[in-house]
């Protein structure tokens, strides 16, 4: 079964590219099937893991930044893949 973990957050104001360059040098206890990077206007970074596990296993997640890299608490969710297609 594969699980994707979602971590997304908003940069304090004029941070962004400090953010991302943060999320992109946090490394996980365990390496996923993949991992991507996103950014996005409003200064928002999205990073998602890939994992062949159960919906409900104990992953590595990304951390919490500084409270003062963000302007707000992270957002993350988990995901079960239902299919994949071309």
């Amino acid at each position: 079964m594969t699980v994707a973990l979602m971590w997304e957050a908003r940069a304090a104001e004029g941070r962004g590219a400090e953010l991302l360059e943060w999320a992109r040098a946090q490394w996980l206890a365990a390496d996923p099937l993949r991992r991507e990077t996103f950014a996005a206007s409003g200064d928002r970074v999205l990073v998602i893991t890939w994992w062949d596990a159960d919906p409900d296993a104990d992953l590595p997640e990304l951390p919490e930044p500084d409270a003062a890299l963000v302007q707000r608490p992270v957002h993350r969710w988990r995901f079960e893949s239902v299919g994949v297609e071309p």
